[in-house]
């Protein structure tokens, strides 16, 4: 099957194992002078290895290999006590992965091993994820900055979250609850000059590509947890006018299936020139 998996490149890795403490799931070792993948089934391709690599040479690529088993990485990470275990624990938490969380804390508790805490506030030291993938509530920020006249001198951003990509972001996260959505194309920002205003205000943002981004079947699953595990107000969806960009109602519509939940949805679509050629509501009968 494809999916996504570290690759590392011989010819830049040098062999000084930083990457291999970050990889709780065990899937890294130094062998024969080189970092290498011994199990594919133990890869989780999420690259919490990548940010320790001075050289660059992981990267994460979508190829052939085997299926990752939650459960195999566990009867490995669990040989390696608590800290491992926590280790682990977090990085899925962090990523957003709560399907394999949960069968993480399932098989500990099957095996009667104690499930660690993984609540508390992470510092730099705890954060096993990627930095840029944390999730943090910007919602008590300022917003744009007025002129005397009323005017806005310089607009200030309205984003109220981090990360905004689907594919990072975590389902659980806090700023969901009682949110309004807006599910935005990527093209978005760059052809509606107002976007901050006009869409983004009052709004916790998750975009991504229909047409590039290769998680399509991932995506639905975790926007179908984000409706399910919050109490979603309202989500607006911003799109390009082009073909290809519909497959964001249609990701919409397979994860509102999913999570059976009714949730009021509005549609702008955007022209390439940077006008809104329709903004309405989508039929209930589309989102259930």
């Amino acid at each position: 099957m494809k999916r996504s998996i570290i690759t590392i490149n011989d010819d830049k890795c040098n062999g000084c194992g930083l990457c291999v403490p970050d990889c709780p799931e065990g899937a890294l070792q130094i062998i024969d002078g080189k970092a290498r993948l011994v199990s594919d089934l133990f890869c989780d391709g999420l690259g919490a290895c990548i940010k320790t690599c001075p050289e660059g040479a992981l990267i994460v690529e979508e190829r052939e290999a085997e299926p990752y088993s939650e459960r195999r990485v566990m009867e490995n990470v669990a040989r390696h006590g608590v800290n491992v275990i926590r280790a682990h624990l977090h990085h899925l938490k962090d990523h957003g992965e709560m399907n394999y969380l949960r069968e993480a804390v399932e098989y500990l508790r099957e095996k009667n091993i104690p499930v660690p805490e993984i609540d508390e506030p992470e510092t730099s030291s705890q954060a096993c994820g990627c930095p840029g993938s944390a999730a943090r509530d910007m919602r008590d920020r300022p917003g744009s900055i007025a002129g005397a006249a009323g005017i806005s001198a310089r607009a200030g951003s309205e984003l109220r979250q981090w990360p905004v990509q689907l594919k990072l972001l975590n389902p659980a996260a806090p700023y969901f609850d009682g949110a309004h959505l807006l599910l935005a194309a990527d093209c978005t920002p760059f052809a509606y000059g107002n976007f901050h205003q006009d869409f983004l205000k009052n709004r916790i943002v998750i975009m991504f590509c229909p047409k590039l981004d290769p998680f399509i079947e991932e995506y639905i699953d975790k926007l179908a947890a984000v409706v399910s595990l919050h109490n979603i107000k309202s989500i607006t969806v911003a799109r390009m006018e082009v073909p290809c960009c519909g497959g964001v109602n249609a990701v919409l519509e397979r994860a509102m299936q999913k999570a059976g939940k009714r949730i009021p949805v509005r549609e702008a679509v955007i022209s390439i020139r940077g006008d809104i050629l329709h903004e309405y509501p989508l039929p209930a009968a589309r989102v259930l």
